[in-house]
C-alpha cells in the first residue's frame, strides 16, 4: 500500500463534516492554521503524525481511527484503479 496524501485529506474532511465542524473550528481546536488544514484536506500538504493526532483530539476520536480510515480509503482507491 502506497501512502496517498489525497486519501488523508478526504478522510479528514469527511470526519470533520460528519462532526458538522467548520475548518475554522477544527483548526482552532487542533491548534493549526486554517490554511494548513485546508491544504491537507485538498491534498496539497502532507500531514505528519503530530498533526493527525492534534486533529484526532479536536475531533474527539483516537488517532488510530483516522489512520484506519486512511488505510481503507487508499485500498478503495487502489481497487477502483485496477
Amino acid at each position: 500500500m502506497d501512502f496517498n496524501k489525497y486519501a488523508v485529506g478526504i478522510v479528514i474532511k469527511r470526519l470533520r463534516q460528519q462532526k458538522k465542524m467548520s475548518q475554522d473550528l477544527l483548526s482552532g481546536l487542533a491548534g493549526i492554521a486554517r490554511s494548513h488544514l485546508s491544504m491537507i484536506e485538498n491534498g496539497k500538504k502532507q500531514a505528519n503524525f503530530e498533526t493527525i493526532c492534534r486533529i484526532a483530539n479536536a475531533l474527539e476520536i483516537p488517532p488510530h481511527v483516522i489512520v484506519k480510515n486512511i488505510e481503507d480509503e487508499i485500498k478503495r482507491n487502489e481497487e477502483n484503479n485496477k
